[in-house]
């Protein structure tokens, strides 16, 4: 064994060490909602479940308004998403190609926001929330994160790397910026735009503080959140019942994620620091 093979051997070792620890927790999760409570509390744990039941699911969605609080979370995570593939990529668009005064100091603003952590900007961004009338609501669930600074670098660094003799050429047939940034940008960008789109889809999906704070009523209750407050009984956490909707929540994550993973990887893999 020469020694290029014995250094691809210990990769491959390392990454079967990683993959075991990022899919075990997942892999018992799924094998947890299978168990009874009394099983899920015995010392020392177990991952096969003695006795297979769907009693978990079945309280799931006889016990909790499963459509609603699902609906409310489609919602909310679809239109956020939305929001960010559209304003992200016209932000980005306008501090890659355009030419304004002012542009760099907008780039550092953005910038800088991303090094403010989102703790310190939960308490006025509620004040702003309730000042607007929108607590226990769906669009204060949604305003917020429209837009993300994250969003509008990594739209702005892809794009950046677009030639800039699509643009003159658009403009020398007399399109608009607007049209060149319907028909020429956002065609080329599917990676970014993939990319985007699952990690805001992803972060929407599992937002549980803001959605604890605005949502006060079951009417806008979103999954995580729901999932929290009605598994917690008087004296104990069922936590076959937790792990059984954390089960539900991950599936539409993963079935996006892996429609689109050929995008994201690509994305990924195109979009570097310029």
């Amino acid at each position: 064994m020469n020694r290029t093979t014995k250094g691809q051997w210990w990769l491959y070792g390392i990454l079967t060490v990683a993959l075991v620890a990022v899919a075990a927790p997942f892999v018992w999760m799924v094998l947890g909602s299978f168990k009874s409570t009394t099983e899920l509390r015995q010392s020392p744990p177990t991952w096969w479940p003695e006795t297979a039941s769907l009693d978990n699911y079945t309280q799931l969605f006889s016990r909790l308004d499963f459509g609603t609080y699902f609906l409310n979370s489609t919602v909310v995570a679809v239109v956020v998403t939305v929001g960010n593939l559209l304003f992200c990529s016209m932000l980005g668009y306008a501090l890659a190609m355009l030419e304004f005064r002012g542009k760099k100091v907008l780039f550092t603003l953005v910038m800088g926001t991303l090094l403010i952590p989102g703790v310190v900007t939960f308490v006025p961004l509620f004040v702003l929330v309730a000042n607007a009338g929108l607590i226990d609501s769906l669009p204060g669930l949604i305003l917020p994160f429209l837009v993300a600074p994250f969003g509008v670098f990594l739209m702005r660094q892809f794009i950046l790397g677009l030639p800039r003799d699509l643009l003159d050429a658009g403009r020398v047939d007399g399109a608009g910026e607007l049209r060149i940034f319907a028909r020429i940008i956002l065609p080329l960008c599917g990676p970014a735009l993939a990319t985007l789109g699952i990690l805001t889809f992803l972060g929407s999906w599992n937002n549980f503080l803001w959605p604890l704070v605005v949502a006060q009523t079951e009417d806008t209750y979103t999954l995580p959140v729901a999932l929290a407050l009605y598994a917690k009984g008087q004296n104990s956490t069922n936590y076959g019942l937790l792990l059984a909707g954390a089960t539900v929540v991950v599936i539409p994550v993963l079935a996006v994620f892996l429609a689109f993973q050929r995008r994201v990887i690509e994305g990924i893999a195109t979009t570097g620091i310029k």
